[in-house]
């Protein structure tokens, strides 16, 4: 328990001023950034109206709303805001003609390339964008999207980030909600359950502005969520469009309810900024909560990596086996590499409940094409198979011949199976029978 001069234990606030100090970007970078991405914009505007297209560019994200943390190396988002064009009937007094013909993408890739220095890296998705290293400590993604007055116009997510940046902007102009807001972030990037990537699914950026907002500090959106039992969800419509719960339940998709927290997003009534938040993460950040509330102190917001040597050397004492394993997969490096790797984490772990008591795991998505995984287990020893029915003379002769020591049990046969000790040995066989399989989910690479 840490205490301060007095030696007496330490408040929350006097823990959060000490956080601010360090996690909060000093005036000089904030100033240096901004910089950097004025100019970049105002060429990238340049770029757009000399191949004559009626576009606006607006940065968007932590940048735009000055709710960055502190880091060795920042990113930020600028967007390409293209006016939507109607196929069916063109607009010919329109500057913008080009759009009917060609994919914004292709249209802001374009645009890049005409910037001297400028080497933009394309990043494939539901929508292609770019991502452009301005200085070693600086990347911008330039994101190409539809100008949509309307959010039921929008046509892909990013669609709605322009309002999202308008509206906070208004909201948030107090100093002191703003701070609160980088503290939430720094808080949740240090317990990794920040980013709304489908290997992280927890908090995007944008819900925790929300989300601060709503409850006017960081620590009281912790009592909040503090609170809730096991299985309740957090509602929260910061603009009442709903009377009650119920109307929310009705009014909303069914896909977009089934998250912990319902967060109504306020310039766009059908949507919940939330529906990808996982109920594992949200339980971690509960749990979190809960201890900081109970014991506020500053390492709740340093990150902890994950000691294996530690997990190791307890799992062996514990007469337990320990596995450490890197998978690669081919596919682009971010959201879409860190989500198969996950898919095979997870496949793996049914793989080994089957014939080992999983006791621990963990998985972690390091960048690039790599994820780690570890796995603390230990072996059944013996498992009895499930065959076909006896009658079932086809498949019953294939299981015969397979399991020497099958037998008969009301009309169906079954077999007794001998696991590995180790959970190397039983994986490398896996590994060996299934690797079609392993292809097919995209893994290139895997070591134990």
């Amino acid at each position: 328990m840490k205490k301060n001069k007095a030696g007496t234990k330490q408040t929350s606030k006097e823990v959060l001023k000490k956080v601010l100090e360090k996690v909060q970007p000093s005036e000089k970078e904030l100033k240096e950034t901004e910089k950097i991405v004025k100019e970049f914009t105002s060429r990238l505007e340049k770029s757009l109206e000399s191949l004559k297209l009626n576009a606006q560019v607006f940065v968007g994200g932590s940048l735009a709303k000055k709710t960055l943390i502190k880091k060795d190396k920042y990113d930020g988002d600028i967007f390409v805001r293209f006016e939507k064009q109607n196929s069916k009937v063109p607009n010919k007094q329109s500057k913008n003609k080009k759009i009917a013909k060609q994919n914004i993408s292709e249209l802001t890739y374009k645009a890049l390339t005409k910037l001297k220095g400028i080497t933009p890296q394309v990043v494939h998705g539901s929508r292609d964008y770019f991502q452009i290293q301005i200085t070693p400590w600086l990347c911008l993604e330039v994101i190409p999207v539809i100008k949509a007055d309307n959010p039921k116009q929008a046509e892909n997510i990013t669609d709605l980030s322009y309002h999202h940046v308008k509206y906070l902007a208004k909201k948030l102009k107090d100093k002191k909600i703003v701070q609160e807001i980088i503290l939430a972030k720094a808080f949740c990037h240090a317990q990794k359950v920040y980013g709304a990537e489908s290997y992280i699914r927890g908090f995007s950026g944008y819900s925790l502005e929300l989300l601060v907002y709503y409850y006017k500090s960081f620590t009281k959106l912790l009592e909040a969520v503090s609170k809730l039992k096991k299985g309740e969800k957090l509602i929260v419509d910061i603009e009442k469009y709903y009377k009650n719960k119920n109307q929310i339940f009705m009014d909303l998709n069914e896909s977009k309810t089934k998250s912990p927290i319902i967060l109504i997003d306020p310039t766009y009534k059908q949507r919940n900024a939330l529906a990808t938040l996982s109920e594992e993460v949200f339980e971690k950040f509960k749990e979190k909560a809960q201890e900081f509330l109970k014991n506020p102190s500053e390492r709740f917001f340093e990150k902890q990596e994950v000691n294996l040597s530690e997990i190791k050397s307890l799992a062996e004492k514990r007469n337990l086996d320990f596995l450490l394993a890197e998978a690669e997969t081919p596919k682009q490096e971010g959201d879409i590499a860190g989500s198969k790797l996950l898919k095979f984490f997870n496949h793996l772990c049914f793989e080994i409940q089957k014939r080992f008591d999983l006791k621990e795991k963990g998985f972690e998505y390091v960048g690039g094409h790599k994820a780690i995984y570890f796995f603390v287990a230990k072996s059944k020893k013996k498992i009895i198979l499930t065959g076909p029915l006896e009658k079932d003379n086809e498949n019953s002769t294939r299981f015969k011949a397979e399991h020497k020591n099958s037998f008969v049990k009301s009309g169906r046969l079954f077999a007794e199976q001998e696991v590995p000790e180790k959970l190397k040995d039983y994986l490398s066989i896996w590994e060996a029978k299934n690797k079609q399989k392993i292809n097919e989910m995209d893994i290139s690479e895997l070591r134990f």
